[in-house]
């Protein structure tokens, strides 16, 4: 249960009541009604705006409807005291017994605790790295794969029905480029000195083996042939090869995508065309000439006649191109296409995940997504800002096979998935991160990763000492909790209550990293609790000749341990149960 979620319920009955009672109009939308954790834990248990927000329409001043509101509640037996705030707010103290309840869901549910049906019918796409497969992941595609990932299971979490999908982008000038490097390296395997590579194509070694594996399967079959006739082939073999190994370092990473979709099979689908044909039906497409961009001139901007989409009417800055001046459709126009696909295939949600070097991109794909769908789907992207990877502070160099960048594979050889999905997760996606390599994994509270991970082999530390001494930890969500009675145990008792609140509130948020500092703001509770409890004889988890409290308190540990583990999972990260 989100307890927070059924205070909301506990206070719009009330107000419903005070409608019965002539005390409301009979009309008010309760929609915009909050129950949550005061920012003061001295204010109480659960703040509420309820007052607030009916003031205006229920024409009251918001103190006359708090009060009124706040005998009601208190009324309801797991309410002990209240008391009005400021002007209009109400803040309830919760019984303890309330919460420790809380507990013993925590303890039925194990890791499922906090798992909710807030998305229950509803489908959501996210889409997340869709690199070009033109090179290997560098560091900023593992952030967003990252982020993807963790906002995907967060939703399934929160009870959403979701699909994992990467697009390939496997069509247009960069995949061009990409062949003719190939082409370069094939030539550069069979003997031939091919000089420096041209600007404009790829330069990196990785490109060296993938042109030594063609020479070896064709052997000199593409040499002196025409473009036209060796093109597809470098393109398609150095496609397949490179997400082999996308694929290879996703798994690697704890990544597994249900869908992946290409760019290059969705045009020649005649999907394009279909996107192009709904546009026209809404009278969404025009030929016209645009006005010149103030400033910076933009890549899709042309002195001519042109084939253009309404986005303006959709909140876009400018109408945009749909062809270019050869007639080919732009990536815009492939784009729409596959919005329009995720839509027919029943998706109205959709979760972009993108680098921060698409910003601009954003209002012109909404616009697109709003008109493609008749205005039913709806379109949200997360940016994900640029990663350095850092040793003590200083750059690390780059990655020689890559060329420019330090790909994912360094990255996951120096440190190891789980501190690479943590780490990523400790920031918003949109603000810049320097993932320093010493930090990520040193032993210290400034380290996430292991800071969350020590409260949990904490956690079963405890309960090894508990057998140890005899103590049995089954059954333990019907230990007498009511021995819980010290501050400090019953603080954790309530953070721990909050798990289910904490999930719903990211999902539909879509920040996966409110998990990580949720999960932090836990293990610093557990950590200062253990403290006292080393200090302090009477706060230790086993208690020599008292079973029933010492059940209680492993009842507590354990709910750490179920909490930690389930946002964990979320994380797609794994618990340890000793630190090394």
């Amino acid at each position: 249960m989100n307890p927070y979620r059924h205070f909301i319920g506990v206070i719009i009955a009330a107000l419903k009541s005070m409608q019965a009672a002539g005390e409301l109009p009979e009309t008010l939308d309760f929609s915009a009604i909050t129950a949550e954790p005061p920012r003061d834990p001295a204010h109480g248990d659960i703040a509420t705006n309820a007052a607030m927000v009916l003031a205006k329409p229920a024409g009251k001043k918001p103190r006359d409807i708090a009060e009124t509101l706040l005998s009601r509640l208190k009324a309801n037996a797991d309410v002990v005291d209240g008391a009005v705030a400021g002007p209009g707010f109400i803040n309830l103290k919760i019984s303890d017994g309330f919460w420790r309840a809380r507990l013993a869901e925590c303890l039925k549910d194990g890791i499922a605790y906090g798992d909710s049906r807030m998305g229950e019918g509803h489908t959501v796409n996210v889409e997340y790295v869709s690199a070009n497969p033109t090179g290997p992941l560098h560091v900023a595609h593992a952030r967003g794969a990252v982020v993807g990932d963790a906002l995907a299971n967060l939703l399934h979490k929160a009870g959403y029905a979701v699909t994992k999908e990467y697009y390939i982008n496997d069509s247009g000038a960069q995949v061009d480029k990409l062949g003719q490097s190939t082409y370069l390296r094939y030539r550069e395997a069979l003997g031939e000195t091919i000089g420096a590579i041209p600007e404009g194509l790829y330069p990196g070694e990785y490109l060296k083996e993938i042109g030594a594996a063609l020479a070896r399967r064709d052997g000199a079959r593409w040499i002196d042939r025409p473009e036209a006739d060796w093109l597809p082939e470098m393109r398609s073999f150095a496609v397949a090869t490179l997400m082999a190994e996308i694929r290879t370092d996703l798994e690697t990473l704890g990544v597994n995508i249900d869908v992946f979709s290409s760019e290059r099979a969705l045009v020649e689908s005649g999907a394009v065309d279909r996107a192009f044909e709904e546009l026209s039906r809404q009278g969404l497409i025009y030929q016209g000439r645009l006005e010149p961009p103030k400033g910076q001139k933009p890549d899709d901007w042309e002195d001519r006649e042109q084939t253009l989409f309404r986005a303006t009417q959709f909140g876009d800055e400018v109408d945009r191109p749909l062809k270019k001046s050869d007639g080919g459709w732009t990536y815009f126009a492939n784009d729409i296409a596959y919005h329009h696909d995720k839509y027919r295939r029943g998706f109205l949600d959709m979760i972009d995940v993108w680098g921060a070097d698409h910003g601009g991109y954003v209002k012109r794909m909404r616009a697109a997504v709003s008109a493609i769908t008749g205005g039913q789907g709806e379109l949200d992207v997360k940016l994900c800002q640029l990663v350095r990877v850092l040793k003590n502070g200083e750059l690390v160099r780059m990655s020689k096979r890559a060329g420019t960048f330090v790909t994912l594979r360094d990255l996951l050889d120096e440190v190891g998935p789980d501190v690479v999905r943590f780490t990523m997760l400790t920031r918003k996606n949109d603000a810049a991160f320097d993932f320093d390599l010493v930090k990520a994994t040193e032993q210290s509270r400034d380290n996430p990763v292991w800071y969350v991970q020590y409260g949990h082999a904490r956690t079963r530390s405890v309960m090894r000492q508990a057998a140890a001494a005899g103590v049995s930890a089954d059954g333990l969500a019907t230990a007498p909790l009511d021995r819980l009675a010290d501050s400090s145990e019953l603080a954790l008792v309530r953070l721990i209550s909050q798990w289910p609140r904490q999930v719903e509130a990211a999902a539909v948020a879509h920040e996966p990293h409110r998990i990580a500092f949720y999960l932090n703001e836990l293990a610093a509770a557990f950590h200062a609790h253990w403290n006292r409890g080393r200090e302090e004889p009477g706060l230790r988890f086993v208690i020599e000749g008292d079973v029933d409290l010492t059940r209680a308190r492993l009842a507590l540990v354990q709910a750490v341990g179920f909490v930690i583990g389930s946002g964990l999972k979320v994380f797609g990260v794994t618990p340890v149960d000793e630190m090394r």
